[in-house]
Order: C-alpha cells, then structure tokens, then sequence
C-alpha cells in the first residue's frame, strides 16, 4: 500500500469529519466522529472543495509524473465549472481567491493567481499534499502550482513549508518538525498551516491528530483535511478507524487518481 494512499485517504477523511462545523467556533461544538448535517447539510461521509482540488493535482501528476501548471489549472476549472472531483457532481465551498484565479484563466496562462495580501487564504495549501510525492520537486516548481490561484509571498511560503514537512515524514524525518501555538484557526494560510501542525505535533495517533484539529474550530474542514493528511502518512491506512473509512464516500473516486 502506498504512502501517497495512506495520505489521500487520510485527508479525505479529516475533510470530511470536518466538514459539517466549519466557520463554528472553538468550543461551540465537539467532533466525535463522521457525521452529516452541519454547515453545509450534506451526507455523512462527504468530503469538500479540499479533497477535491487536490484530486485534481493528483489526476494531473499522473498524467504527466511531473508538474504541469497548465493541466492542473484546467483540470481546476474542470472542477469548478463541471463538477469533476467532486462527491455528487457540484461544487461544496470556493475560495474567494480561487474563484477568482479560475474565471481569469483563458486557456492559456495558468499563472492567474493575485499577490494581493488579501490573497493569503488556504486555497492552494489545500492542493499541496501530492506535490510531496513527486520525486526532487523544486520550490520554483512548488511556487508555480501554488501561483495557479494565489501569488502572495505568504502563501507561497507556508504552501512550500507544508510540502516539505509531507516530505520529512515520508522520509521518516518529522522529528525536525516545529510548531507555532494558534491562536486562530482560520482560513488565513498561516492560521490553517499552524493549527494543522499543531495538531499534528502534538498528538500520538491519527484519530487523535485529526479530532484535535478539526475541534480547533474556524475552517474545521481543511484544517482537519492538511491534519488528517499527515497522519495518514505517519501512522498508515490502517491507523484510520474503519468506520470513518467505511462511511467517506466516492472512494473511487480517489482510487482512480491516485499514482
């Protein structure tokens, strides 16, 4: 079983234990385990815009076993205009940054995010996982996936950060990881990567890793989702419980983009 298996799977099911408290705030709720309802009142088990966009970059490095800014960003327009990667055929949440990025793309330039510091959300950090797995990937090249909807400075360096501690941990190196107490747990991109990496410092296990970051509040989902992701890499497809496995739903959907 791959690592990259053992990844996506642990970030679609901490997008989707997460999804149903986002925007709630720390200590109005408790997340227990997968349930449906909540914010967006979808089914039990369903994962969002995070797993989806990082379907997208998956499907890509497939493809081509490289980045392709060109492919991803179509293949993210895909997303959001026809529904692909997604649970039930439409889109669940865009960033506002993101939404933008897509509708100035022409089909030819993919480079259209904004470097505007109000530019600084969490929708690149969402697609950076799968970017861990391609062999000796560069920051330029990082940079360049990161710069298809978001082209502040900040984003682009906690985007970078987040790849190489996927990295570490895949090579068995998350000891030199360090973590920032957050304050927040917001959709800002320093926000969500601290309270992801928080989480994941400072517990012992996936389940633990990822209800300790999704009970943080604020954006529950993809601070669950970059959570849940670097657990399922440290402690294996195995460490998720068998029910959250069991209820996410469209696993085929990431079976076939997997590489």
């Amino acid at each position: 079983m791959s690592k990259l298996r053992d990844a996506v799977y642990g970030f679609a099911v901490g997008d989707a234990l997460g999804l149903p408290y986002e925007y709630k705030e720390r200590g109005s709720f408790t997340c227990t385990g997968m349930t449906g309802g909540g914010t967006w009142n979808q089914v039990k088990g369903t994962f969002s815009d995070d797993t989806s966009v990082l379907l997208a970059t998956c499907a890509s490095i497939k493809k081509y076993g490289k980045v392709n800014a060109l492919d991803m960003m179509r293949r993210l327009a895909f997303w959001l205009y026809r529904g692909d990667y997604t649970p039930d055929g439409k889109v669940i949440n865009v960033g506002n940054s993101t939404l933008q990025a897509i509708n100035a793309f022409d089909g030819v330039n993919p480079f259209c995010g904004r470097s505007s510091e109000w530019n600084n959300g969490n929708g690149a950090l969402m697609r950076m996982l799968p970017l861990a797995f391609v062999e000796d990937i560069s920051d330029e090249d990082i940079r360049r996936v990161v710069t298809l909807t978001h082209a502040h400075e900040l984003a682009i360096k906690y985007c970078t950060g987040y790849v190489r501690v996927a990295e570490a941990i895949r090579k068995g190196m998350e000891s030199e990881i360090t973590y920032t107490l957050p304050l927040y747990s917001s959709a800002y991109v320093k926000d969500t990567f601290n309270s992801a990496i928080y989480a994941f410092t400072t517990t012992s296990s996936y389940e633990e890793c990822v209800l300790k970051a999704i009970n943080l509040g604020g954006d529950t989902d993809t601070i669950g989702a970059l959570a849940g992701g670097l657990a399922g890499l440290k402690y294996g497809f195995d460490s998720i419980p068998e029910e959250w496995i069991r209820d996410l739903r469209r696993k085929d959907l990431i079976e076939e983009n997997l590489f």
